[in-house]
């Protein structure tokens, strides 16, 4: 076997073909998973319907040369949504548990260097149902005495969806409608969200007095099943009313244990109730149960409006709520404010000064203040005036006010706030008047005015403070609009005037502001300094990797820019050789003073010099490295992927040969190829053949072909190519050759056996099946299921309906087949049935032919309502593909549809069917024709030897 094999490839001839074959990329999507196809408009098939918390598998099928890289990209389904894009770059697009946030319109981009790249989208449509909510209204006008009783009520059913809901209502389990009860109006109401339907009760009537139903659908799309809500509507229906047990201003002291109910006045049916705390959830350890809400314990942080809801989906929900205060004090400050009147920023005597005390505090309006001065409380007088609620300041704010300022009025004065009769504790603050009180300066210490570190690093930026009291230190940046500081904080406040930093970045680097603060100080103009941080970083560079290819005897030239880096010069930069230094290149005067790159020349590029160089740059505070693989070795072969189906060539021996056909990626980048290395193992085999294919003048997109034979069926190979030149071997490309039985296709995949839809058409064929097509369809046309007779065979049509018109033409292109014998069948069913059929054609495109299209085939007419089969002889003569045109005749009722396409060399059956004789379907019990004899193995080895 192992001779015969060898034989074999050595009398099979290896072709270079000299055409170019680089494509653009071209781009299909076909859809799977748990998919519902909903075909309201059978005239796009752009439109994929899928219920909610599916899966959606999405496929985008690449044809052309090198092969196209794929890239998934979404937009939003609505304007209400905000635009969101993620990028999966696969050609399948997998999501599971589909959210209906997730629908709207995707995209599969494929590209390959070739031309513009291929963009298709497909829009998925996400279906679903929520359960319908019914409320019940009255009039405003209506709302005194018995609530329902001699009035108009409204009952209000809405519901999300998608397709849009139907309602249906019903009393009791009669449908109701406008004809057959003058007592009630169905309406949809203006400006609501959602799907609503209203069903007006007009002056009830004794009967009124029952059970409603509305009931939503979306007709099974998706199988999604009908939902409904009922309701009881009695002389006794009303909405909810409440009461609450407490103020609705309940002040509380921290640690106490608080409790509110919230009691119901009325309501029918009984309305739920519940709390809700905002913002934010329910304080950790509170409990509500029904209308009781208790809070153990509580804290200053519980603070906020509680809110008790009873809904019953009468009226509107009853809401009652709680502002629930618990006592608190905190930040205690001052302001010291010189005469207000001749704006002086400087304490003198003779002039008026005012000092005003403040906490923040809950309740804030009952906070009281006392003075003291020297320890003793301060005496009112006509020069010395306590106030609050100065317009100036922050709301309840004491203000101390000292009249024409003598030398007596110097002392410590003490400001005390507290919650009279309260065990909160008291807060006070305490400020020194004297001759040595003045007003702040600030400035930056003696080399400290610029900052620079190293990033990673702790950074503290400082400023200082002079004057009595000395006032915090309020930081913030200036160099960037509303940039916030390292803390995330836009201010940030320093006792001491220092910012400290903690593993500062380079994003961090610009100019911060320090100035006092209005508190605990003067109320004055703020002072203000800067201080400018500068953070130092190593370089960023690029290439950080390249593969420079080059002829041998060629010069080389390396370079290493630099990007970014703080300082931004390079320093230093050395160049190595697999690993070994080299000496500095000479420097560029030009460039001599701040260089943002490096440079290294090779004159001519041989065999020694090929190898990794490594370029490292330096800016005094670290390195980066350029990395460049210089060799001549040849790029890779990019294999053709467009011709993925195998030619079987001896069936009873089990053997089958394939066209393996790639093309060589930047042959003129280097040295010519001389040859190729082909590497043949049988997949789970650890021995492989090995031959060398002679190669000659091999150029850019040229078509390049070997026939491997004798390949065993139904086994897999692992094939390498390797192109060597004078240098030596190349890079190695390597695919996987997997044996399929191509001679049927019953279009049950959604891939279709690789046949893809002609762009230049009018429009596309359909495939579908008993279970998908459109219950709407045209009657008296198109077949009712499959040629296997079950509903779940799928099969491909036409559809003539609207927009299509007179001549249209819609066009299945095959995959290319590579051509091992001069005679081919192509065997099909079709079904050709309606008033208005137009015509059938198969056509052959052959490569040998420029892609000419050749007419094998064609059928007009109405042919009934069967199956029926064709046989059609074809002489291709090279690689070729076959095509399935369907023409719309003068009429909507023109549905064309092919099913169980077959290729097989050799001659077509000489006992043609007869085209009006029905076809047997499968499992009738009717005798099974044979097949023809096949070829035996040595005619088709004698046919290879004539080629």
């Amino acid at each position: 076997m192992e001779v015969t094999c060898l034989l074999l490839l050595a009398l099979i001839p290896f072709h270079c073909r000299g055409q170019g074959v680089y494509a653009p990329a071209q781009a299909q999507i076909v859809h799977a998973g748990q998919a519902c196809v909903v075909k309201e408009d059978n005239v796009s098939e752009r439109v994929y319907t899928i219920r909610e918390g599916d899966t959606l598998v999405l496929q985008c099928l690449v044809t052309g040369h090198p092969r196209p890289q794929v890239r998934w990209t979404k937009t939003a389904g609505s304007a209400s949504d905000k635009f969101q894009e993620t990028s999966v770059f696969n050609e399948t697009l997998r999501i599971q548990r589909i959210a209906r946030t997730q629908g709207g319109r995707y995209y599969c981009k494929a590209e390959n260097g070739v031309g513009v790249p291929a963009i298709k989208s497909i829009r998925v449509d996400v279906q679903y149902l929520d359960e319908p909510v019914l409320t019940v209204h009255q009039t405003v006008s209506d709302v005194r005495g018995n609530f329902y009783q001699e009035k108009t009520v409204f009952l209000r059913c809405t519901v999300n969806s998608n397709p849009p809901a139907r309602f249906i209502w019903k009393r009791g389990s009669d449908t109701l409608s406008h004809s057959q009860d003058n007592g009630v109006d169905i309406y949809e109401p203006l400006y609501t969200q959602g799907e609503t339907k209203v069903l007006k009760l007009k002056n009830l009537r004794p009967q009124d007095y029952a059970s409603y139903t509305c009931q939503v659908s979306v007709r099974n799309v998706c199988g999604i099943p009908d939902k409904a809500i009922t309701f009881r509507l009695t002389n006794t229906t009303a909405p909810p009313a409440l009461k609450l047990s407490v103020n609705e201003t309940l002040v509380v002291n921290p640690g106490e244990n608080v409790t509110v109910q919230c009691l119901l006045t009325g309501g029918d049916p009984l309305p739920q109730l519940q709390w809700s705390h905002g913002p934010g959830p329910l304080p950790l350890g509170a409990l509500a149960q029904g209308g009781t809400l208790s809070i153990p314990s509580v804290q200053a942080r519980d603070s906020g409006y509680y809110n008790c809801t009873a809904t019953n989906n009468v009226g509107n929900p009853a809401k009652k709520t709680v502002n629930l205060l618990v006592r608190s004090m905190k930040n205690a400050t001052f302001q010291i404010t010189p005469d207000v009147i001749k704006e002086s920023e400087n304490i003198q005597l003779g002039q008026d000064l005012k000092l005003s005390c403040h906490v923040d505090a809950v309740p804030q309006e009952k906070v009281t203040y006392q003075w003291f001065k020297n320890g003793k409380p301060a005496r009112m007088s006509k020069r010395l005036l306590v106030t609050r609620n100065d317009p100036e300041l922050p709301a309840v704010t004491s203000s101390l006010e000292l009249i024409d300022l003598h030398f007596s009025d110097y002392g410590t004065y003490l400001c005390v706030a507290s919650f009279p009769g309260t065990p909160v504790p008291d807060l006070s603050v305490e400020v020194n008047i004297s001759s040595e009180t003045v007003p702040p300066t600030i400035s930056v210490p003696k080399g400290r005015a610029v900052v620079t570190v190293r990033e990673g690093s702790p950074a503290e930026l400082q400023c200082e403070v002079r004057g009595k009291p000395r006032p915090p230190v309020l930081w913030s940046r200036v160099d960037k609009e509303a940039a916030l500081l390292p803390s995330g904080l836009p201010l940030e406040e320093t006792p001491d005037g220092k910012l400290r930093l903690e593993r500062v970045s380079r994003d961090m680097s610009g100019t911060y502001r320090c100035q006092t603060a209005r508190y605990n100080g003067f109320n004055v103009r703020a002072r203000e300094a800067q201080v400018q941080l500068n953070v130092q970083f190593p370089p960023e560079v690029e290439p950080s990797s390249q593969d420079v290819r080059q002829a041998l005897g060629r010069p080389v030239l390396l370079r290493c820019s630099l990007l970014r880096g703080s300082p931004q010069r390079i320093a230093s930069a050395v160049w190595r050789f697999k690993g070994q230094l080299l000496p500095p290149p000479p420097v560029v005067p030009a460039v001599a003073e701040a260089p943002d790159h490096a440079e290294l020349r090779l004159d001519a590029l041989t065999r020694d010099s090929s190898g990794s160089y490594e370029c490292s740059v330096s800016n005094d505070v670290g390195s980066a490295t350029c990395l460049f693989q210089v060799s001549a070795k040849a790029y890779s072969p990019e294999f053709y992927f467009d011709t993925p189906n195998p030619t079987r060539s001896h069936k009873l021996s089990k053997n089958f040969s394939y066209v393996l056909q790639w093309t060589q990626k930047e042959p003129d980048a280097v040295d010519p190829v001389l040859n190729y290395r082909l590497s043949v193992r049988q997949l789970n085999q650890h021995n492989a053949m090995v031959k060398a294919i002679p190669a000659r003048r091999v150029e850019k997109g040229q078509l390049l072909e070997y026939i491997l034979a004798d390949l065993r069926v139904p086994h897999s190979y692992e094939i390498r190519l390797t192109p060597y030149t004078t240098f030596g071997a190349g890079d190695m490309a390597s695919r996987i050759i997997h044996y399929t039985e191509h001679d049927t296709c019953h279009f049950e995949d959604e891939k279709i056996c690789g046949y893809t839809q002609d762009p230049t058409d009018n429009f596309d064929w359909t495939r579908q099946n008993a279970l998908t097509q459109n219950p709407k369809r045209s009657p008296n046309t198109g077949p009712p299921t499959d040629i296997s007779g079950t509903p779940e065979g799928y099969y491909m049509f036409i559809e003539t309906s609207r927009p299509r018109e007179l001549g249209d033409r819609a066009r299945l292109v095959s995959p290319l087949y590579n051509a091992s014998t001069k005679f081919y069948c192509v065997s099909f069913f079709y079904h050709m049935y309606g008033k208005h059929i137009g015509s059938l054609n198969l056509l052959v495109r052959s490569r040998n032919k420029g892609g000419v299209d050749t007419h094998a085939w064609s059928l007009s007419g109405n042919k009934g309502n069967v199956w029926q089969q064709a046989h059609v002889p074809i002489h291709p003569g090279g690689p070729f593909q076959i095509i399935f045109e369907g023409v719309r005749g003068s009429g909507y009722l023109g549905d064309i549809a092919i099913d169980d396409v077959t290729l097989k060399k050799g001659e077509c059956p000489r006992k043609q069917m007869d085209p009006n004789k029905v076809v047997v379907m499968p499992g009738s019990g009717a005798p099974h024709q044979s097949s023809p004899r096949l070829w035996v193995p040595m005619a088709i080895f004698l046919l290879v030897l004539q080629r």
